[in-house]
């Protein structure tokens, strides 16, 4: 079994939602942490482990991250970090246990697999994935809303992501 660890340089954690149900804020954690293994000719044998750190949530805005961070969010205080981990990878699909807050549920997204590839600059080899998903964020305790004049919601309840992450063998 060979363990690829995350190349932080050449990945990403971003995500967006509906903002006042005319617009979408996007955003991404700058702190985070990632781990496969198993065969990549096999896909079915993989585990896959992320980790990110709420406290590093980052929107253009800072009275919007602090916000984010606050107990009417993520509750950085008690919770600091999401986690998945699979249960199952396909060919275009991933499915695991998601943990925000303290709330875990079995979600399934999209997974692509983008080869293999010898890194010329350290010998070693390197492999990308691309995770795409939506989350429904109230049912991990994200619950704060606010009700607009004209009706709807200050924030949607779907959150969008998309994970590109880049790893190297582990030696």
């Amino acid at each position: 079994m060979t363990t690829f660890k995350l190349d932080k340089s050449h990945s990403s954690v971003e995500f967006s939602v509906k903002h006042m149900m005319v617009s979408t804020v996007k955003g991404r954690f700058t702190e985070f942490d990632g781990e496969i293994s198993g065969d990549l000719e096999d896909l079915s044998t993989l585990q896959v482990k992320g980790i990110a750190y709420v406290d590093s949530i980052e929107t253009k805005n800072a009275d919007r991250d602090n916000h984010l961070r606050s107990a009417d969010f993520f509750d950085v205080e008690k919770f600091p970090e999401i986690e998945f981990v699979s249960k199952s990878v396909t060919d275009n699909t991933i499915t695991g246990d998601l943990k925000i807050k303290d709330e875990v549920h079995e979600e399934t997204f999209e997974f692509e697999h983008n080869g293999v590839h010898k890194n010329p600059f350290t010998d070693s080899y390197v492999t990308g994935v691309i995770l795409r998903g939506t989350i429904n964020r109230e049912k991990y305790g994200l619950t704060w809303n606010q009700a607009l004049e004209a009706g709807g919601v200050m924030v949607g309840k779907d959150v969008k992501f998309e994970i590109g992450a880049e790893f190297e063998i582990a030696e």
